[in-house]
Formats: structure tokens, C-alpha cells, sequence
């Protein structure tokens, strides 16, 4: 657990600034997109997700959480994020079109990640021990809430991934007492919900790319591999702590 906050202190105390101008870019990106939708701000969405989630792998994980012994299965995980929205700018799929359906539901999802730092302050902790907006969970709630904002249509897959994330988060709830992570939990499981129903009874799935039975396998074989490896970097951990 010592480790686990240190290792936030360390990234928030260097990263404050870029951390700032990371959040300004998507509220201006995410408000372009609501005022006037263009090709040319769908592409500079997409290609800024796809450095965000590299940030979080290079940067949050492989040099400021180095010391975690998880930290390599983290940055693959983010790095196949990144590289699934480098695919999906690349083949023009999400096409960030809103439907107008879980506008209510998605505002509140966008505007989750600044109760991260928030919530943290509340319960007695201090900058720069505290989660922020620039983390891999309020980014995971960031993007579950532009994918219900512009759910006409969307990358299933991407979906899938960061709803099996936040999943795996409720495991730190409590080994490195982070209750934030509920924030993402919450947020994650209607959008589970809404995603799956209209998937199935819209007939999405019918253009879905990849196929339908190449994604399940391919989906189960992932979160398979991620499960179990981060169940057993957590036990060592935990196991190390105990010695």
C-alpha cells in the first residue's frame, strides 16, 4: 500500500501541469464535439485518446509506477487500448454521433473524473497523495462517458475493455484502500448494461468489427489472461506485505 501511494505522489508532484493541459484538451475536444461535429474533430479525439492511453501506459505505469510489480501487464493492457483506438481512427468505426438517448446519464460520467481528487481530499488526503483526473481509472469513467454521450455507434471492444478494468479495480478498494475506485464501478455497471441491451436488440452486432465470434473469443482469451496474471501479481504483493 506504501508503495501504491507513493508511487501517486511521485507521478501527480512531477506531472501537475501536463496533467492540467491534458484535462483542458478534452474538455475543449469533448465540447467541440457536442457543439459542432466534424471529421476533422472526431480524427483529433480519437488521435488524442490514443495519447492518452499511451500516457498511462508510458508514462503513469512503466516510469512512475515501476516500482509496482504489476506494472508491465498494465502498460500492455493500456498499450492494446491505444493501439484499438489507433484501429478504430484509422477504419473511421466510432463515428462519435449522439442519439441523444443518456445525455443526462453521460454529463454526469464526464464530469466524474474531478470527484476523483475531490473524494480523496474528503477523507483527509493531501495533494500530491491523491487521485486525479489524469489517472487510469477517471480516465476509464472519461471514456465510458463520451461513449454514452456519441452511442450511435461504438467500438464494442473498447467498451468491453474498460468495463472488464473496472471490474478489476474493486480488487484495490480495499488492499490499497483507494474507496475512489467505487466511483468508477458505479459508473461502469449501467453503462455495462445500456451498451449490451442496445448491442443485442438494435441489431449492432450485426456490423460489428471485428465479427462477432472472433471478438467473444478474443475478448475471453484477454480478460482471461489479464485476470489471472493480475490476481497473481496481487497476491505476491500481498504475500511480500505479510513477510
Amino acid at each position: 500500500m506504501e508503495t501504491f501511494w507513493k508511487t501517486i505522489a511521485s507521478y501527480n508532484s512531477s506531472t501537475w501541469i501536463c496533467q492540467i493541459v491534458i484535462v483542458l484538451v478534452a474538455v475543449i475536444l469533448t465540447v467541440w464535439l457536442l457543439r459542432k461535429r466534424s471529421r476533422a474533430i472526431v480524427v483529433g479525439m480519437k488521435l488524442f485518446l490514443i495519447a492518452l492511453y499511451v500516457w498511462i501506459a508510458l508514462v503513469y505505469y512503466y516510469v512512475y509506477c515501476s516500482e509496482r510489480s504489476y506494472n508491465s501487464i498494465m502498460v500492455i493492457f493500456w498499450l492494446v487500448l491505444a493501439v484499438s483506438w489507433l484501429w478504430d481512427m484509422v477504419s473511421g468505426y466510432t463515428t462519435f454521433e449522439r442519439d441523444g438517448r443518456y445525455t443526462k446519464l453521460a454529463l454526469v460520467l464526464l464530469c466524474m473524473p474531478f470527484l476523483y481528487p475531490v473524494a480523496s481530499i474528503l477523507r483527509g488526503m493531501s495533494f500530491p497523495a491523491i487521485t486525479s483526473p489524469v489517472m487510469p481509472c477517471s480516465v476509464v469513467v472519461f471514456t465510458i462517458g463520451l461513449q454514452l454521450m456519441f452511442s450511435r455507434k461504438v467500438n464494442l471492444f473498447i467498451v468491453l475493455l474498460l468495463c472488464h478494468w473496472s471490474m478489476i479495480g474493486l480488487s484495490k478498494t480495499l488492499f490499497y484502500n483507494i474507496p475512489e475506485d467505487y466511483i468508477m464501478t458505479m459508473a461502469s455497471v449501467p453503462a455495462v448494461y445500456l451498451f449490451v441491451r442496445d448491442y443485442f436488440l438494435s441489431g449492432i452486432h450485426t456490423m460489428t468489427k471485428p465479427q462477432v465470434k472472433y471478438m467473444r473469443w478474443l475478448l475471453a482469451a484477454l480478460c482471461v489472461g489479464v485476470c489471472l496474471i493480475l490476481v497473481w501479481t496481487l497476491y505476491l504483493e500481498f504475500a511480500r506485505g505479510i513477510l
